[in-house]
């Protein structure tokens, strides 16, 4: 069984829009995406969400809603990413550029899906509706997916 690298995405999102973060430096780096990184040993995953989001942005927030899991797997080069998405509608703080991300806010109709990783705007949508949903994405590359599925929660999940 291939290893797994365990990440976090954090998304605040108010009516209308969402903050995302221009990846300076890095893994996805030229890319817009949420805040968040590895889950360092000692910490839950919400620790590690949190912790991202403070470091990235500079905004804390109380508590997160984690929405979906997706595993992203790129062929010919392990581990596994399994990446644990959380959303906010409240934090604490002025979203501030860092050494690693500079924050921007975007209409939900704006959203700069052709400077975002590919996958983006396949689950987008379900994120923006209020679903709770678990995906894998096999990629070759960076920007080929090669397959992909998606499978929403029930509600008793």
């Amino acid at each position: 069984m291939a290893s797994r690298k365990l990440l976090t995405l954090v998304f605040i999102i108010e009516q209308d829009r969402i903050l995302l973060g221009m990846k300076k430096r890095g893994f996805g780096a030229g890319w817009w995406n949420g805040f968040g990184g590895k889950v360092q040993q000692g910490e839950t995953i919400e620790e590690a969400a949190k912790r991202e989001l403070r470091e990235e942005c500079e905004i804390t927030v109380d508590s997160l809603e984690e929405f979906a899991t997706i595993t992203f797997e790129f062929v010919n080069d392990p581990p596994l990413l399994e990446v644990h998405l959380f959303k906010s509608h409240t934090y604490s703080g002025v979203p501030t550029e860092t050494e690693e991300m500079r924050p921007q806010w975007f209409k939900h109709q704006e959203i700069p899906f052709d400077t975002m990783w590919v996958d983006d705007k396949i689950w987008f949508p379900y994120m923006l509706a209020g679903k709770k949903f678990d995906a894998y994405f096999t990629f070759q590359g960076h920007h080929t997916i090669q397959n992909y599925s998606i499978t929403e929660r029930t509600s008793s999940s």
